[in-house]
């Protein structure tokens, strides 16, 4: 029941923001591409920057690890470390990220305590973390649009396996705005913009159109 007498105009303590979560990205590395068949890979691929670039502007704490670098899968894909410059990277032998010790640490040293994870595969290597993060407290969300499974069911099947056990399926653009929250919030909105603009699609090109007819500063 609503107590009309208690409503606010205040946000539910269960959306994202900058100070409540952090963004783990696990195994987007050439090999594990390859086998990637869910949905387009380019598409994959923008996602993730689009999502990197997120928690860059708002200086969410990230963690990034690969699997097996040098022997099997390769290095982290260039186009994620490049928003990361230096930032360590958390190699594993590992197919559950959380099974591995300096990954888990990399966690905890956040300090966060909703966990949004994007990954490959969506069936093995963001799966296994994101279930054994939900079974020590964690809330978990995926960001299904920068993961990609070895085929359509494998994801289909992966996501409704961890919506079923508490996680909350998301999409990056999702997590950019939830973040944002208010354009009124000018030290985030020309950032957002450029993010939009670059990875956003048509919602990008919406956004060019409108600053280019109403004005720079054009929001929505």
């Amino acid at each position: 029941m609503v107590d009309i007498a208690e409503v606010t105009a205040a946000p539910s303590p269960d959306l994202l923001t900058p100070d409540n979560c952090a963004v783990l990205f696990v195994d987007h590395q050439p090999q594990m591409f390859f086998g990637t068949g869910s949905g387009d890979r380019t598409a994959i691929i923008n996602a993730t920057v689009g999502l990197a670039k997120a928690a860059k502007v708002f200086d969410v704490p990230t963690v990034l690890s690969t699997v097996a670098a040098e022997s099997f899968s390769g290095p982290l894909m260039p186009q994620l470390a490049d928003v990361f410059p230096g930032q360590k990277i958390v190699d594993r032998s590992t197919m559950n990220a959380w099974e591995d010790v300096a990954f888990v640490e990399a966690v905890k040293a956040t300090g966060r305590k909703k966990l949004v994870i994007a990954g490959l595969w969506t069936e093995v290597c963001v799966v296994l973390p994101a279930l054994s993060a939900l079974a020590q407290g964690y809330e978990v969300y995926v960001v299904t649009d920068a993961s990609g499974g070895v085929s359509p069911q494998a994801h289909e099947h992966a996501v409704q396996r961890m919506v079923q056990a508490g996680v909350v399926p998301v999409t990056w653009v999702q997590v950019l705005l939830e973040l944002q929250r208010d354009w009124a919030r000018t030290e985030t909105y020309l950032p957002v913009m450029d993010v939009v603009k670059e990875h956003g699609g048509t919602y990008g090109l919406g956004v060019v159109y409108a600053q280019a007819v109403i004005g720079e500063h054009a929001a929505g």
